[in-house]
């Protein structure tokens, strides 16, 4: 990975880091799982499936190990441009990384999406482990044939049994990888949880709050940056947002009733930034119309993915 910043290493014994992608179908947990590892918020969870656009790090630091997560987009059959980029980048985050944790919903199953992805990861050569995710929820002879039949399709070097939500099983797993990760120094500052930049994860903290409120209403082809990040002489910060929408229709459902629903993001969606910041915020959220802004190659840039051709 040619874009790390300079390797940093604590003071006492051996060290390991690395690259650790985690593949699957929308919505089989993912972002919750990386969230779980990393203890912290660093990636985007909703009700609404391909929330995580492009690839998101977290980073763990467990015993004398660095494990640097990549989220990846759930990877799905493509239907519209977005979709390709985002499947697009999934795969590209795999074969960048050290090792791989496929993850596999175990109340779902192995079918669709899921079983396009244990077909597929025939082809990858990286290292892959097998993540069978909810497991709280299944019956433990379902679990063993799920296991049987995914270490039949794909060569697993283990298989880990999670449930995301609540953190069961997530430190048998980075026991595992603080060891299998290859000996080396430090990617990052040892409180350094995500390379994301902060006004990026600002956009995606009020892209969350925005569809934990509409995802009914709301297409997921809705789009948050942040336009303007003021450190104030008081120590408070001034944070000016923009939610870009499609239609004029979808600009009103955002609004709510003279205004409601925009006040409410907006508060959630301050309060959860404060909080990682421990800044006072000041939060402006503003709506504006851009139709078929999901062809416009510079979005896709902005959301560090590539504009398929």
């Amino acid at each position: 990975m040619t874009d790390a910043p300079e390797t940093t290493t604590p003071e006492t014994g051996a060290t390991h880091s690395g690259f650790v992608a985690l593949i699957g179908a929308p919505n089989a947990g993912k972002s919750t799982l990386v969230n779980q590892l990393v203890g912290a918020k660093v990636s985007i969870v909703t009700h609404k499936v391909q929330t995580t656009r492009a690839i998101v790090r977290g980073i763990a630091t467990h015993d004398n190990a660095q494990i640097v997560f990549i989220d990846t987009p759930g990877i799905f059959k493509p239907r519209r441009r977005l979709d390709t980029a985002m499947v697009t980048t999934a795969w590209g985050g795999a074969k960048d990384a050290d090792l791989i944790l496929v993850l596999i919903d175990a109340e779902r199953g192995i079918k669709g999406d899921a079983a396009a992805i244990l077909e597929r990861l025939k082809d990858v050569r990286q290292p892959k482990v097998l993540i069978l995710n909810k497991v709280d929820r299944v019956d433990p002879e379902k679990l063993l044939k799920l296991t049987a039949t995914a270490n039949e399709a794909v060569d697993f070097e283990r298989t880990f049994m999670v449930s995301a939500l609540t953190g069961s099983g997530c430190k048998d797993l980075l026991d595992f990888l603080a060891k299998r990760l290859p000996e080396g120094p430090w990617y990052y500052p040892e409180d350094q949880i995500s390379d994301l930049p902060m006004r990026q994860l600002a956009a995606e903290i009020t892209r969350e709050k925005l569809y934990l409120r509409l995802h009914q209403e709301l297409p997921y082809s809705s789009h948050i940056e942040t336009e303007k990040w003021e450190e104030l002489p008081d120590g408070s910060v001034r944070i000016q947002q923009v939610i870009f929408v499609e239609r004029d229709s979808q600009k009103k459902i955002v609004l709510g009733h003279k205004g409601e629903t925009i006040r409410a993001i907006g508060q959630a969606s301050r309060m959860e930034i404060a909080g990682i910041l421990e800044q006072k915020v000041h939060l402006f959220l503003f709506v504006k119309v851009r139709e078929n802004w999901g062809d416009d190659p510079e979005r896709y840039r902005e959301m560090g993915l590539d504009f398929p051709h």
